[in-house]
């Protein structure tokens, strides 16, 4: 087993790539678990639980960053939140009753084809020239249309969150750009605030399985809140494209990930 503190490090660097792209990090921080500390977490459920409470942390630091940066739908967030907090309670019910891996194998070929369909966007976009049109957070929580595509597919985000250990960005922040046809640059944002509500309702039901290492798991969140301040920073400078592409990256990878763990 690798010492403990190291999972300071590892925080901080999940925390920069967690904050720029929207994401919570568990697709980082299971692995990293189950891989090097198996000794103390002794389950994937374990590792899974733990991720997700050190999320909350790396949620919080982002949003108040964010939130100066005036990056944040808050009322959209919300919306999202309405379903996606309570599926999250339930995902982590559920991952204490059964086999996680053919939701786990289905997950991670969803987050390709995701990535895939990110990319072909963006082509098409290009070659369209096309110029993006950027709604306004109250223009977005009064079309009818938008709010129920948020409360539908929230409740899918959440549900993934709590089951899998993750913030539930890797859905969310699809959610937001192809759904409710947000920017990168704001759904990274507002995902990280939902993130903050859904992580925390996911982990009431862990902490009440007894199921999280509260000494890692606060080690893994000094590292990303210091790593999520640099991340929000960092994705400030960054083109709408250039997060797009990023996040593509992280979501084969965590499609990777996935299919890998639970093969």
């Amino acid at each position: 087993m690798l010492d403990p503190l190291l999972l300071i490090l590892f925080g901080f660097l999940v925390g920069i790539l967690a904050s720029m792209t929207g994401v919570g990090g568990g697709i980082f921080i299971v692995p990293i678990l189950t891989l090097f500390y198996s000794e103390n977490i002794v389950t994937v459920q374990m590792a899974t639980a733990t991720s997700l409470f050190a999320i909350i942390f790396t949620a919080i630091a982002s949003t108040v960053n964010y939130s100066r940066q005036k990056r944040i739908y808050f009322r959209t967030g919300l919306v999202l939140a309405v379903t996606s907090a309570p599926a999250a309670y339930f995902g982590s019910w559920v991952a204490g009753q059964i086999n996680e891996r053919i939701l786990g194998l289905i997950f991670g070929f969803f987050l390709i084809a995701v990535a895939a369909r990110m990319v072909m966007t963006l082509i098409q976009n290009k070659k369209e020239n096309k110029i993006l049109q950027i709604a306004t957070d109250a223009e977005l929580v009064n079309h009818t249309r938008s709010v129920v595509i948020g409360l539908f597919l929230g409740f899918f985000g959440g549900f993934a969150s709590g089951l899998l250990g993750i913030g539930g960005g890797t859905l969310t922040v699809p959610i937001m750009t192809f759904g409710l046809g947000m920017p990168m640059f704001l759904a990274t944002a507002t995902s990280m605030f939902t993130m903050m509500i859904t992580a925390t309702a996911g982990s009431i039901q862990y902490i009440q399985q007894g199921s999280v290492n509260f000494l890692f798991a606060l080690l893994i969140a000094l590292g990303t809140v210091i790593g999520a301040q640099v991340g929000a920073g960092t994705s400030r400078k960054m083109s709408n494209k250039s997060l797009t592409f990023v996040f593509v990256l992280v979501l084969i990878a965590a499609g990777i990930n996935m299919i890998l763990k639970f093969k």
